[in-house]
């Protein structure tokens, strides 16, 4: 698998004044610039602190799939897998999509329960999901000990992309549109007054807008102070890891998750895997050093599902961060106390397969046009009051086991 690089935006000088002012350059942002601009929007404006891509859009395991618990979830990933797959047309750029499907290994009767009733509920919005036995999913994936699962759960139109060059064409398309964007360029501050924005300030100079979009992920509480917004955003570290080659080669498999430990794997290139966990013992904060302790609870889970891979070599990798909200699901919304402050952020780990829709969702807010989905389950407000404290699911209609990867 190619690890391109964005390619960079050089940042010489801000616009006065811009209608639309976007923070932050990775899939989120990158998605509402190409569909603001697309639709006509003048004036939109992406500032980008570091390059495109540099944060979470960066690094992630670049899954993209439908199979939620919820409909909200459901919906979301459906209409962003059709953006996907049609992405080398529309914006235009060839992001690698690999449908291979997606396969959740289950190991009892209560998690089997679980996936089909959640099956049930993709079925019926339009996802061809369903549950298999254990020898079709060690047909689908070979490294699957059959006598260790007792089902899983399999949707074959899912699949996995390139983060990076999704970027890219999004900012790319949106540029040929008529958008600008800025890199190396951070936000040092909002004006506000009155409950209307005024300004954003950079060290290129101040701009003057009457619009900002926080898609700034694990950083957007800040931004969100800035402005005087609440935006409940947690960063959190995950790690990933490449095989390398592997002699012999791997035969082609779905992207392959443990619902009950998250532990996954899916193919890197022709040759190679790329493995995943979501560890429990990691404590919240901005670090991305890579280090190597995450791959002892990867491989002791992975040994119950698949013990071929439990001694797979694992020769490097990269951490990145979750921007995690309390209940795991995104926020999207307008801030009710300062007018035209848009966020959509804290997706939890799935802002990438996510990015297309949201795209949509929040060129539609702010156009004032009704959207494919009602957004206001994701409003930040849903955390106002002792609900946060409480960390429940319940806001949305969602469960946290939608959200393991």
């Amino acid at each position: 698998m190619e690890r391109s690089t964005a390619t960079d935006f050089a940042t010489v000088s801000v616009p006065d004044r811009a209608e639309v002012v976007i923070i932050g350059g990775g899939i989120i942002g990158a998605s509402i610039a190409f569909h603001l601009a697309e639709a006509g929007v003048p004036g939109v404006l992406l500032l980008e602190r570091d390059r495109p891509a540099a944060g979470s859009s960066g690094k992630p395991i670049g899954g993209v799939r439908a199979q939620f618990s919820d409909p909200l979830n459901i919906r979301i990933g459906r209409r962003s897998l059709e953006a996907w797959r049609a992405f080398a047309a529309r914006p235009g750029a060839d992001i690698g999509f690999a449908g291979v499907g997606y396969l959740f290994l289950l190991g009892d009767a209560t998690e089997l329960a679980l996936f089909e009733e959640g099956v049930a509920t993709q079925n019926g919005l339009g996802v061809p999901s369903r549950i298999v036995r254990p020898d079709e999913a060690a047909a689908l994936c070979p490294y699957v000990d059959p006598d260790r699962v007792i089902a899983a759960a399999y949707c074959p139109t899912d699949g996995y992309a390139l983060p990076e060059p999704a970027v890219r064409g999004y900012l790319h398309a949106a540029v040929r549109h008529g958008a600008a964007v800025r890199t190396h360029c951070p936000v040092t501050a909002v004006d506000t007054s009155g409950g209307a924005l005024g300004a954003v300030r950079t060290p290129y100079g101040t701009v003057r807008t009457g619009t900002v979009i926080c898609c700034a992920g694990a950083w957007s509480r800040e931004v969100g102070a800035m402005a005087g917004v609440r935006l409940p955003v947690t960063p959190l570290r995950r790690q990933i890891a490449l095989t390398g080659p592997l002699d012999p080669p791997p035969p082609r498999i779905p992207f392959t998750l443990d619902f009950a430990s998250t532990a996954n794997f899916h193919n890197d290139g022709a040759d190679g895997l790329l493995l995943g966990l979501s560890d429990p013992r990691q404590e919240p904060g901005f670090g991305r050093d890579y280090s190597r302790e995450w791959l002892e609870p990867f491989r002791a889970a992975v040994a119950r599902r698949a013990p071929a891979l439990a001694t797979v070599p694992a020769g490097h990798g990269w951490a990145g961060l979750y921007e995690a909200t309390p209940d795991n699901n995104a926020l999207i919304g307008e801030a009710p106390d300062v007018r035209r402050f848009l966020y959509a952020t804290g997706f939890s780990g799935h802002g990438f397969l996510q990015a297309p829709a949201v795209g949509e969702l929040v060129r539609d807010l702010y156009l004032g046009r009704e959207p494919f989905l009602d957004i206001g389950p994701l409003a930040a407000s849903r955390f106002d009051g002792p609900a946060e404290e409480e960390g429940s699911a319940g806001h949305t209609g969602a469960r946290p086991e939608a959200h393991i990867i």
